[in-house]
């Protein structure tokens, strides 16, 4: 998997405070610019930076490779006492009731538990379980991501270019054999991204230079390219009887402004906060301060990705200004520009 994830602001601090992110801090590429460019009419508009340090005197994120954390998360759990990690082994059956929790896994065992968290992805057994629906939407797109160098230096900048179908993100990473290097996240339609997964390593080269618009110069894939749908999904609840559900067993954001895996950091946040203060862990008070604190933001989070990938799809001239317009006045209001960097990151104004 050579997918990358941006940890932002509040993700970082947190994976430092159970002890995570020294295993990853040496890696960790910086982040300290947002640029977007949009090239709705095929030719270069001008650039539009969000700069973090208008904000904050940190960069806005760090990029770390997907192997990595996982190779981190492991050695974490290694130094943990109490952490039993039982890799291959699924869950057959969750009985719930007020008391406690009983889960049957595919090894035999049983186990009886105060709490149980449904942290197990879009397709979630531990949500089927609690019969709860998840509420699904298509945007008919395909995410290709890969690794490429470049030419052009970065110098930690996340360049997002828009023409349609999606946007062409390119997220920093370290140098690779002494050149610049990038993750790419490139959204299309789903005919489209098929065309672009069956061409010749040199042809695709170059269609992905050209949809970059050149900014970072000649585009050379790195890895192999994998191809993920988009879609958004909004658990109708977040707990059950001693269960609450996290990150993509709660909710599914198309890939855009790095709100995906840092909303679900967020949700493990809020739930120890609250489970560490429980007269009991899982008990119904805590829970239902949970969803409390989580859901509304869930929802405004997931309207707020869908409604930009729907305008970075847009196709048709007129809606082409419209998202030109729109970002242009983002960028000139000082307050708002401000306002909205500082939602992103989710950080108090």
């Amino acid at each position: 998997d050579w997918r990358t994830t941006a940890y932002l602001q509040p993700g970082r601090d947190f994976l430092d405070q159970i002890g995570l992110w020294h295993h990853v801090r040496e890696i960790a590429q910086p982040l300290r610019i947002m640029r977007i460019v949009d090239l709705g009419n095929h030719a270069m508009c001008e650039p539009r930076d969000f700069v973090s340090d208008e904000i904050t005197e940190r960069p806005f994120g760090w990029n770390v490779a997907n192997w990595r954390m996982r190779a981190a998360l492991l050695a974490r759990i290694e130094e943990l006492s109490l952490a039993e990690f039982r890799p291959g082994v699924a869950l057959q059956n969750l009985f719930v009731r007020s008391e406690e929790a009983r889960a049957s896994l595919s090894d035999g065992t049983v186990v009886l538990a105060d709490l149980i968290i449904g942290a197990d992805g879009r397709e979630s057994a531990v949500r089927e379980a609690l019969n709860i629906r998840a509420h699904r939407h298509s945007f008919g797109q395909s995410a290709l991501t890969f690794a490429v160098t470049h030419p052009v230096p970065h110098e930690q900048i996340s360049t997002e270019v828009h023409l349609s179908g999606g946007p062409f993100t390119l997220v920093p990473l370290p140098d690779h054999q002494g050149k610049p290097s990038s993750a790419v996240v490139w959204m299309s339609e789903e005919k489209e991204a098929a065309r672009l997964m069956a061409l010749g390593d040199d042809a695709f080269n170059a269609a992905a230079t050209r949809r970059s618009g050149g900014v970072n110069g000649e585009l050379t894939v790195l890895t192999h390219r994998t191809s993920w749908p988009i879609i958004a999904q909004c658990a109708g609840d977040l707990i059950g009887p001693r269960t609450a559900l996290v990150a993509e067993a709660a909710h599914v954001v198309p890939p855009i402004g790095a709100q995906g895996l840092n909303m679900s950091l967020k949700d493990i946040q809020q739930l120890l906060a609250l489970t560490r203060t429980a007269h009991r862990p899982g008990d119904r008070d805590s829970l239902c301060k949970y969803r409390r604190a989580r859901f509304p933001d869930i929802c405004a989070r997931i309207g707020g990705v869908s409604a930009l990938n729907l305008t970075s799809q847009a196709q048709k001239a007129p809606l082409l200004r419209l998202r030109s317009t729109g970002l242009a006045m983002i960028h000139q209001i000082h307050p708002l520009r401000r306002g909205l960097m500082r939602l992103g990151l989710g950080i108090s104004p």
